[in-house]
């Protein structure tokens, strides 16, 4: 099939390498270049930088909702357009442009966590299954009818980063089986409903102060959850200390937010007995290591707390 590839960061860079290897890819839309690190150098996309490897043309439009960019699909004559990630709202004009339609690949099991961080809510949240979902894209936000879904464990420790590697490469595989599907005419449209349709909002700093008055496993999840981006954080000695990485510790008796030193582990009471115990964290203005080494250099006081 001939194909438009819309997508942006690295969750969508092993989809549009199976695509590349099975299909003709006539175009690739992504996000404008962005400035970043310290010098702010003008940044491309990922799915530009291997576009451009697979000397696929480019196109960054700042927005879809013009006559110029309808007019543009068209003239590319596709049979389909896929849509990972992209970041972008496609106008009803451009979804009924391409003959077999306009796909998106999504990271959750629709209907549950439509929106734009289902990863990192579906860890935050506690689940022990997610997967990924391919579905026709109508003018709704991933509310299209769902085509194939392939579902997969969440492990106990598993970060929303782990997760997402291995999410990006079961949309690489499943994208691929709806295509064929699709050319072939075998695949059923199941609509979705509105049955189980939490919505997954986009992450925000505000989000990562931890409520030690929270059960460990509420916690851990929400560190778990905001790994990599953008860490869960509490203070010590009215400086930020990020956490990166935490486990269950055994039940403690006091105050929620006391940090204790066990035996050169660096443990924090938590809500309801429960403690959680600090594997990496990072000081402000410090690098990250582990919980032993931090204590080693900053000793707990009696009667502290974490806030």
């Amino acid at each position: 099939m001939r194909i438009i590839f819309m997508g942006t960061p690295d969750f969508a860079v092993p989809c549009l390498k199976s695509i590349i290897e099975k299909h003709d890819v006539c175009a690739v839309f992504t996000q404008p270049d962005k400035p970043k690190g310290r010098g702010y150098t003008l940044t491309p996309p990922p799915v530009k930088v291997l576009a451009q490897e697979n000397n696929i043309p480019v196109f960054q439009p700042k927005t879809l909702r013009t006559e110029e960019a309808a007019q543009l699909i068209k003239d590319l004559h596709s049979d389909a357009i896929v849509v990972v990630a992209y970041g972008k709202i496609l106008p009803k004009e451009i979804l009924d442009i391409p003959p077999y339609g306009c796909m998106n690949v999504h990271a959750s099991l629709l209907p549950k966590y439509r929106g734009a961080a289902p990863i990192q809510w579906s860890v935050i949240n506690g689940e022990k299954e997610t997967g990924v979902t391919t579905m026709y894209m109508a003018e709704g936000l991933d509310t299209g009818d769902m085509l194939l879904a392939e579902k997969t464990e969440i492990g106990p420790e598993e970060t929303a980063g782990e997760l997402h590697d291995r999410l990006s490469q079961l949309g690489a595989n499943l994208i691929l089986k709806t295509l064929q599907g699709v050319e072939e005419g075998t695949l059923q449209r199941i609509p979705q409903g509105d049955s189980e349709t939490g919505y997954a909002s986009m992450l925000t700093k505000e989000l990562s102060h931890i409520d030690w008055n929270k059960p460990a496993q509420k916690i851990h999840n929400l560190v778990r959850g905001l790994s990599p981006w953008p860490v869960a954080n509490t203070t010590f000695h009215g400086k930020l200390l990020k956490i990166h990485k935490t486990k269950i510790a055994d039940g403690c008796s006091g105050e929620a937010g006391h940090p204790v030193n066990e035996n050169g582990v660096f443990v924090v009471c938590c809500g309801g007995n429960t403690a959680l115990e600090l594997l990496e964290v990072q000081y402000e203005g410090g690098k990250r290591m582990s919980g032993k080494d931090f204590l080693r250099g900053h000793p707990v006081e009696e009667g502290m707390i974490l806030k």
